[in-house]
């Protein structure tokens, strides 16, 4: 059970369930061709949580004593796992997603695409170790990697059949890669906030341990202020967003569905982030937005749906 919560294995679960969403409850339903057998896709997703599994692993081990003063109750390694068997588990689950990757790659005829999972390593460990102190650059390291977990889908399962597919086959799938690329951002830019959100509440521990995150730079107040820009401006992209794709290619449940589970929850989040201040507040906020990523992602089934519905 220790290992499950050192590996985070909830946030695992996420971008579990935000790849197989995306193959069997998208992809999988557009009558096109996909590179992968199911199997080898399963390797792809146990590739992508082995490498992520390994990042929690080293930012634990990194984060020893500002844990101490965040997460007094949570506090892992270095009690229940020694630093050594941590070091151990980090570097076996590198290396088990780096051997995946490679045949991935290999299978693929795209050995250069085995590029992603060295450098989503290299980036983890650059935060785990150096990056996470400096302001507003860690964010958007921990942001990029749950991006990368859904463009590594549209790389590994479309990009290699270009040269063997129709013209307008290949149109079509550049349309799937596209809607790829917007779910990517949408996971990247509502992550940032929480990685942001995030820094917030652990603000006390990181002043003690000289961290340079933002809230330690600016203040509590600037940081929330600055959070509640980039919602407003999230939110207002959405709506944008969800009137230009499915009002006006009346997809109304999907409509609804957004409203409901994605922008009901934005508008709550802006109007509790203009005043947070405790560690509670900060707490909620947090869970609040992967619940925002987590509908957010599963909409792409109900527009699967409502397109076949209408068709």
């Amino acid at each position: 059970m220790k290992f499950l919560q050192l590996i985070r294995y909830q946030n695992l679960l996420l971008i579990a369930l935000m790849q197989f969403v995306f193959r069997y409850g998208f992809l999988k339903h557009q009558e096109l061709p996909l590179t992968l057998y199911d199997w080898q896709y399963g390797l792809l997703v146990l590739a992508t949580l082995l490498i992520a599994a390994g990042g929690y692993v080293i930012n634990d081990i990194m984060d020893q004593e500002t844990d101490r003063t965040n997460k007094p109750g949570k506090v892992i390694v270095g009690q229940s796992i020694s630093e050594a068997t941590a070091y151990n588990w980090y570097f076996g689950l590198n290396i088990a997603g780096m051997l995946i990757g490679y045949y991935l790659a290999d299978f693929v005829n795209k050995t250069s695409f085995f590029g992603i999972f060295i450098i989503s390593s290299a980036l983890l460990y650059l935060y785990a170790t150096s990056l996470k102190q400096m302001a507003v650059v860690g964010n958007v390291i921990v942001a990029l990697i749950l991006a990368f977990s859904v463009i590594i889908i549209g790389m590994f399962d479309i990009i290699p059949l270009f040269p063997y597919v129709s013209l307008e086959q290949s149109a079509n799938m550049k349309v799937l890669l596209s809607i790829l690329l917007d779910y990517a951002i949408f996971a990247f830019v509502i992550n940032l906030m929480r990685e942001i959100v995030k820094d917030a509440e652990d603000m006390e521990g990181d002043d003690k341990e000289g961290m340079r995150t933002l809230p330690v730079i600016i203040g509590i107040t600037k940081t929330t202020r600055l959070v509640f820009g980039i919602g407003l401006l999230a939110t207002a992209l959405l709506l944008w967003y969800i009137n230009d794709n499915l009002m006006n290619n009346q997809l109304y449940t999907a409509v609804i569905y957004s409203l409901i589970t994605v922008i009901g929850p934005m508008v709550f989040f802006l109007i509790k982030i203009w005043n947070a201040s405790t560690k509670n507040d900060f707490r909620l906020l947090s869970a609040v937005l992967k619940y925002i990523i987590l509908f957010g992602i599963l909409s792409v089934i109900v527009i699967t749906y409502n397109i076949k519905a209408n068709g």
